[in-house]
């Protein structure tokens, strides 16, 4: 018996899979809620009883919030940890659903056939492309290919309060070689990736204070001091006028790209005219000497959130208001300090502050990236079983956003992770009418299949 043997399995299983997938589904275990804690309870019974119907030794743990599902299963060679989250985000609007978000079904559509229903690529569907893998292994092998730790997660839609101390508490149990993700998304429709870089995210708040009170313009217009113009001093400064941030020590810890993996993105043929144009815009606002990807992927950025002040509803009121603010978010990369950084931005706003004007800073929240050290034979191992799968080599990507769990995997339990999904852009996730590709679902298995295969040799 072999790989095939396998893949054959998963094939011929396809319609049983689709079946379980869809019992998780109907499970409506929305973790922000609370009125559906006993439905979050349900998921993690399901989940341990499907593992433990082909070996896996599981149990459901509990936490001050949702519980923990941990599994295990002996076996020689490496020891994977394969995390994942059996809780989905809220459903509202309920109007805009073209059916009952947790009554899931297979439909057919322009694109191919999909499964519809909340969670079905965020992250049920994923999570059970792992799961269906080693259960068509253990069907057709009697084993597992190596030693394998489930570990899934009941709280990942809110914020995942219980999972750090979780790990900590258990981390000699949940201790592994490499730690497997399946949360992300392929590149495009044939060509799946391993994500290496996640940037980090600093989020601040600065409320600019001038008068004790909102003044009239006509009486104080031209004397008193404006908390909008201060701020949008403040905010204009902080680019020059190549996209580059200009807060003192900014770019220090930020690496540059290995050229193997900047071969790997220019070889994408990453189209940014129509990545823009399909949001009404055209020409790439950030650091003019970067290529689009690596604005996207592995360049730090600064972006204003939110700015307000002052009379803001109909008709006009002529006043120079008392505070002005606005929200700034900083993507991190590399090993940039989020307290670093916050420190080199309240320094900046203090010293552009003119008398007569004060800044507090409600915020200042932050985690840092996650860069995975491709070095880990598994990396390429991977790599190469996706490459065998899917009609397009399997590249090393970027992720524009954060997954905090990447980075408490390394700095907790000391291991890299390997954050391989296969998701689609169009998928609607945490939107109405979440959708997961039935042919994501089915190469997924089939690829996870394959990189146990591989990583075990």
């Amino acid at each position: 018996m072999s790989l095939d043997d396998v893949l054959a399995r998963i094939d011929a299983e396809l319609p049983n899979a689709t079946q379980r997938l869809m019992e998780l589904l109907r499970i409506p275990s929305v973790s922000t809620d609370p009125a559906y804690a006993a439905q979050c309870d349900a998921a993690a019974d399901w989940l341990v009883h499907d593992l433990q119907g082909f070996g896996v030794t599981a149990e459901k743990r509990a936490t001050p919030g949702h519980p923990m599902v941990v599994g295990h299963v002996e076996g020689d060679g490496p020891h994977v940890l394969f995390y994942g989250h059996y809780d989905v985000q809220p459903v509202d609007p309920l109007d805009l659903w073209d059916r009952d978000p947790f009554d899931p079904a297979v439909e057919t559509t322009a694109h191919g056939e999909v499964i519809r229903g909340r969670g079905a690529s965020d992250d049920k569907g994923q999570l059970m492309t792992f799961i269906e893998a080693c259960r068509a292994w253990q069907a057709v092998h009697g084993r597992m290919p190596c030693r394998i730790t489930f570990f899934l997660e009941g709280e990942e839609e809110s914020g995942s309060p219980s999972l750090v101390p979780f790990m900590r508490d258990n981390a000699d149990e949940l201790k592994a070689d490499i730690a497997l993700i399946c949360d992300t998304g392929l590149y495009d429709h044939d060509t799946p990736s391993i994500a290496t870089q996640l940037r980090g995210l600093l989020a601040e708040e600065v409320v600019i204070t001038g008068p004790d009170k909102d003044l009239h313009s006509g009486l104080y217009g031209g004397l008193a001091m404006n908390p909008i113009r201060v701020l949008s001093q403040i905010v204009t400064g902080l680019h020059d006028v190549t996209g580059r941030v200009t807060l003192p020590g900014f770019y220090d810890d930020v690496p540059e790209l290995p050229e193997e993996v900047r071969a790997q993105w220019q070889g994408l043929g990453f189209d940014h005219a129509e990545f823009l144009g399909a949001v009404g815009l055209s020409v790439p606002a950030g650091e003019q000497d970067r290529t689009p990807l690596e604005m996207l992927w592995s360049r730090p950025t600064c972006d204003v959130n939110g700015i307000w002040g002052g009379y803001t509803g109909d008709g006009f009121k002529t006043v120079l208001p008392s505070q002005a603010a606005a929200k700034i978010s900083f993507r991190l990369v590399g090993q940039q300090d989020p307290d670093k950084i916050h420190r080199s931005f309240v320094d900046y706003v203090h010293a552009m502050l003119p008398a007569d004007c004060t800044a507090e800073f409600p915020n200042g929240k932050g985690s840092p990236a996650s860069q995975m050290s491709i070095d880990h034979p598994a990396f390429e191992q991977a790599r190469q079983a996706l490459s065998a799968e899917w009609p397009n080599q399997a590249v090393f990507a970027g992720m524009g956003g954060s997954i905090p769990i990447a980075g408490y995997f390394k700095e907790i339990l000391g291991m890299d992770a390997l954050l391989i999904g296969f998701g689609k852009d169009d998928d609607q996730i945490h939107s109405p009418n979440e959708k997961y590709d039935m042919r994501s679902f089915h190469k997924g298995t089939r690829s996870w299949a394959r990189i146990l295969d591989a990583i075990a040799q």
